[in-house]
């Protein structure tokens, strides 16, 4: 008994009904599932950071908003906001998308997460896209004026330079969308891999 021991020391044993190869599609299998559950928790933070940037464009409507329901609040009026740009609005429909996005992590749905990315490329990075062409003069003057003079060209709100105020959120808002982009991708890969998988069997 002592001599069996020792002779199977080092030996893999193979189960009766298999010859062993299966061992690498499940070990593949398993990939895409840690795949697939890492990248929906990446997602589920970048939705989060989305909607921390909607309640800040939704704060910047809100004068806008106002107006249009004719209802005035003289703290908010006093805050003298620029009237908003097409841009802004178009950019808020991406919130709404952010639900599609969720539903797709939730039912491993290829079909959702592929309308989830093109609503994110349309409605959220190219309004953000835009915008950052839209006031790169005004930021680029900014930054390289030499004299004072050279600043009477851009715009201001609250004794800060405008466009300067919307690249701190564009530059947040673009790396938030290509993050989202990046990681929905990742998922469909893992999704599609898995289905193949299932078809191959």
């Amino acid at each position: 008994m002592k001599f069996e021991k020792m002779a199977t020391i080092g030996r893999t044993i193979t189960p009766a009904g298999t010859d062993g190869s299966d061992f690498e599609h499940r070990q593949r299998v398993a990939t895409h599932y840690q795949a697939s559950a890492l990248n929906k928790s990446r997602l589920k933070y970048c939705i989060f950071f989305h909607y921390l940037l909607f309640f800040v464009m939704l704060a910047k409507l809100s004068a806008d908003i106002l107006d249009r329901l004719d209802i005035f609040i003289l703290e908010i009026e006093e805050l003298d906001i620029p009237k908003p740009l097409w841009w802004e609005y178009i950019w808020c429909i991406s919130f709404p998308l952010s639900f599609l996005g969720l539903e797709a992590i939730k039912k491993n749905r290829v079909s959702l997460m592929r309308y989830y990315r093109l609503g994110v490329l349309l409605f959220a990075l190219v309004p953000i896209c835009y915008a950052g062409v839209y006031y790169f003069f005004d930021v680029w003057t900014y930054l390289k004026h030499e004299v004072e003079e050279d600043l009477e060209n851009i715009e201001w709100w609250q004794g800060y330079p405008y466009g300067m105020l919307w690249y701190a959120f564009l530059i947040v808002a673009l790396q938030i969308h290509l993050f989202t982009l990046h990681f929905s991708q990742k998922l469909l890969d893992a999704w599609l891999a898995r289905i193949l998988g299932r078809k191959q069997e």
